[in-house]
């Protein structure tokens, strides 16, 4: 569990240090996307190859290699003095964490072969992951109100460490598929059909959809299909195809991704709003999202006996229905502190129990050799709907941040550039202006931001709704009770 929680919690901690990065390191709006991004889209790209690669060589050895490396990197990048050596060391922590992820995932189907505790040891899996990414704002707002933005990264050093100790000694080495080597094509066909489509998102959240974006969706459909049709050819293919022809499975994907793009998606934009428009230090930012991170723990393992009696294509629309419910109350009702901290903990409901689930099904639909691959599917999931939470919903934000922002006529054109690119350029921009001035400054800054998130959120409603319908029809069986009991 110690590295789930790392990967994830770092996966939203650096969107709450974004304002103190910004006045270290004054990076541009695209650098500050890029500092999120860069690390989930080397992780997306690689893990279907790592989850292979754990199958073939062991997943106790590459979660070892990958945990040294990853410490080492975010030591590294805890130092960066400038916004390309940041987003470099990102990159590169992505590399590393693609190594962590699927064997996590693959080692408790090793290590648990009874199924009532399997499914329990999923349940806490998933809490974690949804914990860690929960807990992301709460670590960051105690170590940034005693330290500088760096100690988010060093939080590796202390919390694997005893990993790579005890690793050898507690953990057993997972079952091999010893069928065939690792096909080099394969995998860099995945990782430019992952990695393409999701830069294509992320310049059209933050760019529109221009030719650029155009060009790496087409380089991205490509590269996937060319990715299919090796993979029906090969007798050993990297990734099992097959395991898509059960709607369940592939229902299980879409709603994983889905859940995890709102629930980081609300703490890009919830983060900074907190911060710089209610002007809360970031212990007390972190601090009112706690009922959301005490909703996660208790949801993600709570939901387990209620699996066992509900059918999955009847329980999983009624958790997104509360994911809904919470987006649908901030565009209904504004973003003051209290809709914020409800939203939160209703959003955390319905994530936190959908991961248990979705991951559960997913697991199980595979034969032991081939978990590692099965569980690095789920986590491309996740790790995509990473990508897509900040740049398409903080993509949405941004956009319409550009479009209503008022700027007063007493700036300076490269202030007014840096206040109109993001509304951590504003707040830079305000600490530098007179108390009036400022105040106006982030008065319209603070409007602007306020009917980006409202935009967002009303666009998120709508993707809820829709995953409730994918999830009520994809997701049937004849079984009365969740599929994975068979």
């Amino acid at each position: 569990m110690l590295p789930v929680l790392l990967v994830t919690v770092d996966n939203t901690v650096l969107g709450f240090a974004l304002p103190k990065i910004a006045e270290a390191l004054n990076p541009s709006a695209s650098q500050q996307l890029w500092m999120i991004d860069a690390y989930s889209l080397v992780l997306a790209g690689l893990l279907v190859s790592m989850g292979s690669l754990g199958d073939r060589i062991g997943h106790r050895k590459l979660l070892l290699v990958g945990s040294l490396g990853f410490v080492m990197m975010s030591v590294l990048t805890a130092y960066s003095v400038t916004a390309m050596q940041l987003i470099a060391g990102r990159a590169c922590m992505g590399i590393f964490g693609a190594m962590l992820m699927p064997s996590t995932l693959a080692l408790i189907r090793a290590v648990f072969k009874d199924r009532e505790e399997r499914r329990l040891a999923v349940a806490i899996w998933a809490t974690t992951l949804t914990v860690g990414s929960a807990l992301g704002p709460l670590v960051g707002g105690v170590l940034l109100q005693f330290f500088s933005w760096g100690a988010i990264f060093l939080l590796a050093v202390p919390v694997l460490v005893p990993l790579l100790i005890l690793g050898p000694l507690l953990l057993p080495e997972s079952e091999r598929d010893s069928s065939g080597p690792l096909d080099l094509i394969s995998i860099l066909q995945s990782m430019v059909a992952l990695s393409a489509l999701v830069y294509g998102i992320k310049h059209s959240a933050s760019n529109g959809a221009d030719s650029t974006a155009l060009t790496a969706f087409i380089v991205g459909v490509v590269a996937g299909r060319m990715f299919v049709l090796r993979q029906c050819r090969l007798p050993v293919p990297l990734m099992d195809l097959s395991l898509f022809r059960s709607s369940i499975f592939s229902g299980s994907v879409v709603i994983n991704l889905m859940s995890l793009a709102f629930l980081v998606g609300f703490v890009f934009f919830a983060t900074q709003y907190l911060q710089i428009v209610l002007q809360m230090s970031p212990l007390s930012a972190s601090l009112a999202l706690v009922p959301g991170q005490v909703m996660a723990i208790a949801v993600g393992v709570a939901i387990v006996p209620v699996a066992r009696r509900v059918q999955v294509h009847v329980l999983v629309p009624m958790l997104m229905a509360f994911a809904g419910a919470a987006f649908l109350l901030i565009a209904s009702m504004g973003s003051s502190l209290i809709i914020m901290v409800v939203a939160f903990a209703l959003l955390n409901i319905g994530v936190g129990s959908i991961a248990t689930v979705s991951n559960d099904v997913i697991l199980s639909a595979a034969p032991p050799a081939k978990a590692g691959a099965a569980s690095a599917i789920s986590e491309t999931a996740y790790e995509v709907g990473v990508v897509l939470g900040t740049t398409v919903l903080g993509g949405l934000v941004t956009a319409y941040y550009r479009g209503a922002l008022q700027l007063p006529v007493f700036l300076s054109e490269a202030q007014a550039t840096l206040a109109s690119e993001t509304l951590s350029g504003a707040h830079n921009v305000a600490s530098d202006l007179s108390g009036g001035q400022a105040r106006e400054l982030m008065m319209q800054a603070a409007s602007a931001f306020e009917g980006g998130i409202g935009l967002a959120s009303w666009v998120t409603f709508g993707l809820a709704l829709m995953a409730i319908l994918i999830a009520w029809r994809a997701l049937r069986t004849t079984s009365p009770r969740l599929a994975v009991d068979a």
